[in-house]
C-alpha cells in the first residue's frame, strides 16, 4: 500500500492538474524570417521530460521535418538555472531534471516555408501553425494553453482561438486545439459577418485581383448550407484566412478555421474565382468530415510519426465530392460549371493507368509515401479524385435503390451523429451505417470498389440521373503517341509516358529527347508535329537518351482535340429528372427555363 501511495503522489506531482502551458512568440526580425519562442511547462517531478516539435501538420499527410528550423535550444528550471538536455531523435529534445520544477524552454525558429502552411514570417505578416512553432510534451498535452505574441505594432492577429486580455494573446483547451487553430498576424484586411447566429471572420493578407464583396456574398451563402448534410454545426465562430501571394498555393482545414493560398492574380476570372470558392467549400466541409469525425487511424493524432488509415479517400475524396453539391445548392455555381468540374475529374481518372493498379484503400494507406511523376500516375491513384468518384458511384447507387430517399449525405450525417471525436470510425462502421440505412449488405460493393481497383461505367452511372458522358460533335480525331512533352530548348523532352500507350509499348520513357519523326525535326509542340499524321500509321522516332542518338518505330494511337464531357440529357425521363433533383438539389437542366 505504501508503495502504491508513493507512486500515486509522484504521478500527481509529475503533471500539475490544470496548470497552463504558456507560449510566447517574439518577432523582432521579421525580414529575416526569424522568431523566438519561449515555453513554460508546469512543474514536473519526472527525471526528464521530452519536448517535441511535430514532424508533420494536420491536413497534410506527409512528414515535413519541421524541426529543421530550430536553433539555440535552451532549457532552465523555475529558478533560472540551466538544465542539461540532449536531442534524442529528429524532433525530440530530452530535458533532464534534478528536482521537481517548472521547465522553461527557449529556441529560435526559422520560418520561411509559406507553401507548407506551417510557418512563415516576413516583414508584412506571420502565419503561425503551432506544429511549425510550438513544442509540446506528452506529459502536458491535455493541459490548458496560452499564447502571447510580441509583434510589430501595426500588426493585427486573428485566430479561431479565443482571445485573452490582448488581441495578440489566445487561449486553448489543450495542445490539440492549439495545433488545429492557426494564427494569421500582420498587415491584413479583416471582415466580419454573421449567419444564423454564428460569427465569421474573413482575413486577407496580400494584394490581389480579388473582389472582397463577392467573396463575402458567396461565403455567406456557403456557410448556410451545413444543414444540407449534417444535423447542426460543430462551431460558434469560424475564420477564413486567405493568402493572396506568389509562389504558394493550396489550403488546409482546421478545427474552426481554414487557410487558403492562391496566386494574387488568380481571383479575377470566373474560372479562377470558382477555384477559390470551391477550395473554401472543401475546407468548410472538413469542419465536419475530418475535424468533427475522422478515421480511426488518425485518432488521436501522433504528431511525430505517420498516421495510417485506409479511409483517407472518405476524409478527402468525399469532401471534394460534396464541395460542388454545396456550391450548386447555394446558387454559387451553375449546373454547367458543375458538369465541367465533373468532366475534368472523370477524364483525369480515365487517363490515369494507376487506377487499374491501386485501390482507394491502398492509396489512402500509402498517402504518406506517395511519390509524384510518371510512375505515380502509371501505377497509383490519389485519395482526392478516386475518393470523389467512389462517393459519386455510392451516392447514385443509394439514390437509385431508394427512389431518391437515401443518399450518401445520410451516411455522413450518421458519421457526425454517431462517431464524433474523440472516437474514430472504421470501415466496419461505414458498412454498418449503409446496412442500417438500406437494409442491404454493402460488403461485396466495398470489396469490389474500395479494397480493389474500382471499375466505374460512367455512361451507365450518369444516365441514372439524366446525364450523358459524350464526345462533343465537332471534336476532331488526332494522332498521338500517348505522351506529353515539355520544351527544353531546341528539343522536346518527354515529361510523361502513359503506361500501355503507343510510346510506352515502343520503348520510349520519361526524359527521352525527341529529335525527329519520320526524319522531320520535331518543333516546339508535340501535337503540332503530329498534325500531318493519322492514327494507325507506323512512324520512326529519333530520340536522344543518355546523350546518345537512337531510333525506334511506333504505331500512332488516336486522340481528340476535345475531351469527353458531362452534359444534361435533353430526353431524360421523369424518373431520371427526379433522381437528379434528389442527388444535387436543383431541377434537371431540361426543366429549367432559360431567359
Amino acid at each position: 500500500m505504501k508503495k502504491l501511495l508513493a507512486l500515486s503522489i509522484v504521478a500527481a506531482c509529475s503533471t500539475s492538474a490544470f496548470a497552463d502551458v504558456n507560449y510566447e512568440l517574439k518577432i523582432s526580425e521579421p525580414q529575416h524570417h526569424l522568431g523566438n519562442v519561449s515555453v513554460e511547462f508546469p512543474k514536473s517531478a519526472q527525471s526528464h521530460i521530452d519536448v517535441k516539435l511535430p514532424a508533420w501538420r494536420t491536413g497534410r499527410y506527409e512528414i515535413l521535418n519541421l524541426a529543421n528550423g530550430v536553433r539555440y535550444f535552451n532549457a532552465k528550471d523555475e529558478d533560472g538555472k540551466e538544465l542539461t538536455w540532449e536531442k534524442v531523435d529528429h524532433s525530440t529534445w530530452r530535458v533532464h531534471l534534478n528536482k521537481p520544477t517548472e521547465v522553461n524552454v527557449d529556441y529560435q525558429v526559422y520560418a520561411n516555408e509559406l507553401g507548407k502552411r506551417a510557418r512563415h514570417i516576413d516583414d508584412s505578416h506571420a502565419f503561425i501553425d503551432a506544429s511549425g512553432f510550438f513544442m509540446f510534451s506528452e506529459s502536458f498535452r491535455q493541459e490548458p494553453v496560452t499564447v502571447n505574441l510580441d509583434i510589430p505594432k501595426k500588426w493585427r492577429s486573428v485566430s479561431g482561438m479565443d482571445n485573452l486580455e490582448s488581441k495578440n494573446s489566445f487561449k486553448a483547451a489543450n495542445y490539440d486545439v492549439l495545433v488545429d487553430s492557426p494564427i494569421e498576424t500582420g498587415i491584413n484586411q479583416l471582415h466580419t459577418f454573421e449567419v444564423d447566429d454564428r460569427e465569421y471572420d474573413l482575413v486577407v493578407w496580400g494584394d490581389g485581383n480579388y473582389d472582397v464583396d463577392l467573396m463575402l456574398t458567396d461565403l455567406k451563402k456557403l456557410v448556410a448550407t451545413g444543414n444540407v448534410i449534417w444535423d447542426g454545426y460543430p462551431y460558434e465562430r469560424y475564420v477564413f484566412m486567405v493568402h493572396a501571394t506568389s509562389g504558394a498555393g493550396g489550403a488546409t482545414e482546421h478545427l474552426n478555421s481554414t487557410i487558403i493560398q492562391r496566386p494574387r492574380d488568380r481571383f479575377g476570372s470566373r474560372e479562377d474565382y470558382l477555384g477559390f470558392i470551391s477550395t473554401a467549400a472543401h475546407e468548410f466541409i472538413h469542419t465536419w468530415n475530418v475535424k468533427a469525425y475522422r478515421p480511426q487511424g488518425l485518432v488521436p493524432y501522433d504528431y511525430t510519426n505517420m498516421n495510417y488509415s485506409k479511409l483517407l479517400w472518405i476524409a478527402e475524396g468525399s469532401t471534394s465530392y460534396f464541395e460542388d453539391h454545396l456550391l450548386v445548392r447555394s446558387g454559387i455555381q451553375t449546373t454547367d460549371e458543375f458538369f465541367k468540374v465533373m468532366s475534368k475529374t472523370i477524364n483525369r481518372h480515365l487517363q490515369t493507368p494507376g487506377r487499374e493498379v491501386q485501390s482507394a484503400s491502398e492509396t489512402s494507406f500509402d498517402k504518406w509515401i506517395n511519390q509524384g511523376g510518371d510512375h505515380a500516375r502509371n501505377y497509383s491513384t490519389n485519395i482526392y479524385s478516386e475518393g470523389s468518384l467512389l462517393s459519386l458511384a455510392l451516392d447514385i447507387d443509394l439514390l437509385e435503390k431508394s427512389q431518391g430517399k437515401i443518399s450518401y449525405r445520410d451516411v455522413h450525417k450518421a458519421l457526425y451523429n454517431n462517431h464524433k471525436m474523440p472516437a474514430g470510425f472504421t470501415d466496419v462502421d461505414v458498412l454498418n451505417i449503409l446496412k442500417d440505412l438500406t437494409g442491404r449488405d454493402y460488403s461485396s460493393w466495398w470489396q469490389e470498389n474500395v479494397e480493389s481497383p474500382a471499375s466505374i461505367n460512367f455512361d451507365e452511372l450518369l444516365a441514372k440521373v439524366g446525364l450523358k458522358y459524350e464526345r462533343p460533335e465537332k471534336a476532331k480525331a488526332l494522332a498521338s503517341i500517348d505522351a506529353t512533352a515539355k520544351n527544353t530548348g531546341e528539343l522536346l523532352t518527354l515529361s510523361y509516358v502513359r503506361r500501355g500507350g503507343s510510346a510506352w509499348e515502343a520503348g520510349l520513357t520519361t526524359n527521352d529527347k525527341i529529335v525527329a519523326i519520320n526524319k522531320h525535326h520535331v518543333g516546339k509542340d508535340l501535337k503540332t508535329s503530329l498534325e500531318t499524321f493519322k492514327a494507325g500509321e507506323k512512324v520512326t522516332v529519333d530520340y536522344i537518351r543518355r546523350d546518345a542518338l537512337d531510333s525506334l518505330t511506333l504505331v500512332l494511337s488516336e486522340d481528340f482535340d476535345k475531351p469527353k464531357k458531362v452534359v444534361a440529357n435533353k430526353d431524360a425521363t421523369l424518373e431520371q429528372k427526379a433522381l437528379f433533383k434528389a442527388w444535387i438539389g436543383v431541377e434537371h437542366p431540361a426543366d429549367v427555363k432559360k431567359d
